[in-house]
């Protein structure tokens, strides 16, 4: 009995995906719950499980495009053997039926297979030329004898170049990328704030916050707190727009962006305003390790009225972040850097942190940026305030 595998439908208006990597081989013996393949859609990564045991046939590589419904391969099931039929009682002696052997399983090759990019750094390339193209040619053909299917690797050498088809997750972010450029007028407001206070509490409190919450206190609870406080103060930036409607949001989803391998997410942390810095804390912390184990859902990703990226982690002192539609306002955080300043006549070192608001100013005034960026900065400053909700 042959049991089909199919691509599941993942969320709505998701009609394809990219297989990006298959965990078993070709003619392998699989058992019922072990992963067989990564499914990558333009928002979401997921795992297609075996429904029962047998020995997979796969009819789609790694790398291909597959439509929702679609065979990507089927699992040759073991029948049971069929009962012994009782011999007539005339019969003298009734010969007992041996069982037939089961079949040897096929190796594990999936698990000694060396990952891609070990093949490709194990192959003593020429740095150009002929000899480039036939080493990268050998290489692809290795790769697809790795992954039992025969086949090239879907990476194409053009001399001194390569070319590889985008994933659906890049081809949606350069998408939407392109389209929050075209559709709204973007402009950024910038202001910088003294990360002292904050960094001081953070240190005179993280091992006492450690120990009663079991989570570590970040610098991302604060500032989503100082948002929340920034858009209570100005609501247009807490608004978006509809065909001719404008649609004020009274509640405060926060998009957090997060870096993966795979590109930019944004979980969103669903009513930040109620939850405590424990509990913010605890929800960043889940989702790091979802982004981690790429096990992202697609609720985690939708909706949102604001969103917060921090660059700073990378090392970017200054930047200028795109809105994420339908959104209206961004808060980009860069490095925290030591700089002298001016306070009170006098020139002191500070550790110090460039903010920049990008806004789309068919519905947000400068005026209203502004103060947005300035309340954020005091609450920064000032981070008694925001334990004390002031």
């Amino acid at each position: 009995m042959s049991l089909e595998v199919k691509i599941p439908s993942v969320g709505e208006s998701i009609t394809s995906g990219v297989i990006s990597a298959w965990h078993k081989a070709d003619g392998e013996a699989v058992t019922k719950g072990d992963t067989l393949l990564t499914l990558d859609t333009d928002k979401v990564s997921t795992d297609l499980t075996a429904e029962d045991s047998g020995v997979i046939r796969i009819h789609a590589q790694a790398g291909d495009e597959v439509n929702i419904g679609q065979v990507v391969a089927v699992i040759e099931v073991a029948t049971a053997a069929a009962p012994a039929v009782a011999a007539p009682a005339t019969a003298k002696v009734a010969a007992e039926p041996k069982p037939a052997p089961a079949p040897a399983p096929a190796p594990a090759v999936a698990a000694a297979t060396p990952a891609p990019s070990a093949v490709l750094m194990s192959a003593a390339l020429p740095s150009s030329g002929a000899g480039l193209r036939a080493a990268v040619e050998a290489a692809n053909h290795s790769l697809g004898a790795l992954q039992g299917t025969g086949e090239p690797s879907k990476l194409h050498s053009e001399g001194r170049t390569s070319r590889k088809r985008m994933t659906p997750l890049r081809r949606k972010i350069a998408a939407q990328l392109v389209s929050a450029q075209h559709q709204a007028a973007i402009l950024t407001t910038f202001n910088e704030c003294d990360m002292s206070a904050v960094m001081k509490l953070r240190s005179e409190m993280q091992d006492a916050f450690v120990a009663e919450h079991g989570v570590k206190l970040g610098f991302m609870s604060f500032f989503i707190k100082a948002v929340i406080s920034g858009l209570k103060s100005c609501p247009a930036i807490n608004a978006r727009i509809d065909g001719d409607d404008l649609i004020e949001n009274h509640y405060f989803d926060i998009g957090v962006a997060v870096g993966t391998e795979k590109g930019l997410m944004v979980p969103v942390v669903r009513d930040a305003d109620q939850k405590s810095f424990a509990q913010l804390e605890k929800d960043l912390a889940a989702y790091a390790i979802k982004a981690r184990e790429g096990k992202m859902e697609l609720q985690d990703l939708q909706g949102g009225v604001f969103t917060l990226s921090n660059g700073g982690i990378y090392g970017s002192l200054l930047s200028t972040p795109i809105l994420n539609p339908p959104q209206s306002g961004i808060l980009g955080m860069h490095k925290i850097q030591e700089r002298p300043v001016a306070i009170k006549g006098q020139v002191v070192v500070r550790p110090m942190m460039y903010l920049a608001l990008s806004y789309d100013h068919r519905i947000v005034d400068g005026k209203e940026a502004v103060t947005f960026l300035v309340r954020v900065k005091d609450c920064m400053e000032n981070p008694m305030r925001l334990m004390l909700g002031l």
